[in-house]
């Protein structure tokens, strides 16, 4: 064989190698999630990692098969989050969900590319991102709206107690996704002539402090702004609204299915559901630039009768007859 025939042959056969190299470089064989939560990691064998993980296997990604999980925690030391950031990104990840405004704040300052956020407040109020139609750079996520979702829970409040006029809001100081979604419930209540008690929490021993000033100055009613860090003490807020026999509402549904009175708030499951859905879109070669934050479209309305019978407040029925889910 003549020496420019061979040349010829090997660069034939090279050719498929190459092209095959190339698709691979575009088109990973397994594909790497990452999630971060701002204290409990959540994995596959948790709620809503479990959710991610079967939405994403139904368009394909097989946990094991063609994805691999890779879930942590900051154990509410957001200061951890860089650090924790970076070392997912030198792993190689694909993309990346976070839960809680400091997190996504902390993806947004990173080189990954990819980031889907929720529980992160109103993303265009805090800055982490442009606007929601076109978020800018590597982040999209779901959004929510509180001042629609403040006027409904006041007006939930409401009808439990129609004398209503101050309401104490707990949320967490050091955060600026809730403060701002405080400032919005705030705004909802003095628009409607309440007053409103401001009480911001930073760490956990604050809780006492709020909890002294309800009992120089009661409230009708209490409002706590969701987070991992009022969730995590939530037991206490049932407890301190159960023996001033306070009606208090929260904002998803697991709170008021764990004791709290009532909540209104966005369906979870169908949030993660959604941001499954983009990590989807992602993994297909969709750019966060190009995908809107997405708010939620279910939003369900719990009562919890059985702390209502044990803190003696008596919601009308009516109100009850609105559930989606009512707890006997």
């Amino acid at each position: 064989m003549r020496r420019r025939d061979f040349v010829r042959l090997l660069g034939l056969s090279a050719a498929p190698l190459a092209i095959s190299v190339a698709a691979s470089a575009q088109s990973p064989s397994i594909y790497r999630l990452g999630t971060l939560g701002p204290r409990d990691p959540f994995d596959e064998k948790r709620r809503f990692g479990s959710i991610l993980t079967r939405v994403l296997a139904d368009h394909g990604y097989i946990l094991e098969k063609k994805l691999t999980f890779d879930a942590r925690g900051a154990n509410g030391q957001t200061s951890r989050a860089p650090q924790i950031l970076e070392d997912m990104r030198a792993s190689g990840i694909n993309a990346l969900v976070v839960t809680g405004f400091p997190t996504a704040l902390a993806a947004k300052a990173t080189s990954i590319p990819t980031v889907v956020a929720f529980g992160a407040g109103d993303p265009v109020a805090t800055g982490l991102v442009q606007t929601l139609s076109r978020p800018g750079g590597n982040i999209t996520g779901i959004s929510d709206n509180a001042t629609e979702l403040s006027t409904k829970r006041l007006s939930l409040l409401k009808q439990v107690n129609p004398k209503m006029h101050r309401v104490a809001m707990l949320w967490n100081r050091n955060d600026l996704g809730m403060s701002k979604r405080y400032e919005a419930s705030a705004k909802v209540a003095e628009s409607v002539d309440m007053i409103v008690m401001p009480l911001g929490v930073r760490e956990p021993d604050d809780f006492k402090d709020a909890f002294a000033a309800m009992d120089r100055e009661s409230p009708d009613a209490i409002l706590m702004v969701s987070d991992a860090l009022t969730t995590l003490n939530r037991k206490l807020v049932f407890e301190y609204a159960a023996e001033r026999r306070l009606p208090a509402i929260y904002e998803y549904d697991f709170l008021a299915r764990d004791g709290g009175l009532m909540s209104y708030g966005a369906d979870l499951n169908e949030s993660f559901e959604r941001a499954g859905e983009l990590v989807a879109r992602i993994f297909a070669g969709a750019k966060p630039v190009d995908l809107p934050f997405e708010q939620p479209t279910r939003y369900p309305f719990v009562v919890n009768l059985k702390t209502a019978k044990t803190t003696s407040i008596e919601p009308p029925p009516s109100l009850v007859a609105l559930a989606d889910e009512v707890i006997e």
